[in-house]
């Protein structure tokens, strides 16, 4: 097997010396070549050029999910297909993983590699759904390049708490649970219109839902991890369906206080729920639409500002090694 290592050296849970390691492992069963990444978007140039050589069956990222969804976005620069394109793998490296942690892989990088070996060993492999965004036809926002997304986007609040901690991590600060707890406090404290939102989702077939506060995007659940303990906002979101959607129409104290608990506490069987809870199973294609520019995030990357973001489910979208 011919395979492309992407490491990110400034992933925040793996030294020199555990990256040396995991790449002698990795090489033992196959025929490696291992490139670290050197400038922002250098993972999606190397997994473009995976995918267009022809003679690369596997692209190994190891790096956090930012890394993961730049190669993907490099994978399925032509568009998804799962029997041409290189399948993909994940050695999780950064703070929180939650593609390879919803894949069901190790958080652990060494004990994912050994999970990673004998998937390969053993043939498993899945195909997964992924989602991908673009900027809404006719409206001002139609030249923004789409892009795919792995386990989740946001519009907004969450958004906001995303490059928020961008801010902190150019500053030196390291990413952490901590960090982003500080961050959505402050978010919150300076969200103008917590209570009557700029946000209209319109999906195909329905009324249009008006006035969200917040709006969270998932392909996968759980949405996000706290230390281990996984948060679901979506619950039903899976990697073999469409797109599910959160949407909340109020964030006063008291709805703070609500569905922050009911996030904390959430589960597979239940998610938020409420009189300001939107939720939406399984869509296709959907549009968010805001009033004013709002900040946009997927997979944890801040991604600037937007007024009208389209959202698309694929099924079946690229190959998973698991």
């Amino acid at each position: 097997m011919r395979a492309l290592l992407v490491v990110n050296p400034a992933a925040t849970t793996t030294s020199a010396r555990t990256r040396d390691v995991l790449i002698h492992a990795l090489a033992s069963e196959m025929k490696l070549e291992a490139v670290t990444t050197e400038y922002r978007g250098h993972a999606r140039d190397l997994g473009r050029q995976a995918a267009e050589s022809g003679n690369t069956d596997l692209v190994v990222a190891l790096g956090g999910d930012g890394t993961v969804n730049e190669v993907v976005n490099g994978l399925l620069h032509a568009g998804p297909d799962p029997e041409r394109l290189p399948g993909l793998a994940v050695v999780p490296g950064g703070s929180t993983n939650v593609f390879a942690r919803a894949l069901g892989l190790p958080n652990d990088p060494v004990e994912a590699t050994g999970a990673l070996l004998d998937a390969l060993r053993e043939g498993r492999e899945r195909t997964v759904g992924l989602g991908i965004a673009a900027g809404t036809p006719g409206t001002d926002d139609e030249a923004v390049p789409s892009r795919w997304f792995t386990f989740n986007a946001g519009l907004g609040f969450d958004a906001g708490v995303v490059g928020r901690v961008e801010q902190q991590r150019e500053r030196g600060r390291r990413s952490t649970h901590a960090l982003y707890i500080r961050q959505a406090v402050r978010q919150l404290l300076g969200e103008s219109q917590r209570r009557h939102g700029s946000i209209t989702l319109e999906r195909p077939g329905a009324d249009p839902v008006t006035d969200l506060v917040l709006s969270i995007v998932c392909n996968t659940a759980p949405w996000t991890y706290l230390g281990n303990r996984p948060v679901y906002a979506s619950p039903k979101a899976s990697f073999d369906t469409g797109l599910d959607v959160l949407g909340l129409s109020r964030l006063s104290t008291a709805a703070v206080a609500l569905y922050g608990t009911q996030l904390l506490t959430s589960s597979p069987e239940r998610g938020p729920h409420g009189k300001h809870a939107h939720s939406f199973h399984d869509l296709d294609q959907f549009t968010l639409h805001s009033k004013v520019p709002l900040p946009l995030q997927m997979d944890g990357d801040h991604l600037g500002l937007r007024r009208s973001v389209t959202f698309t489910g694929v099924r079946r979208a690229l190959r998973v090694i698991v």
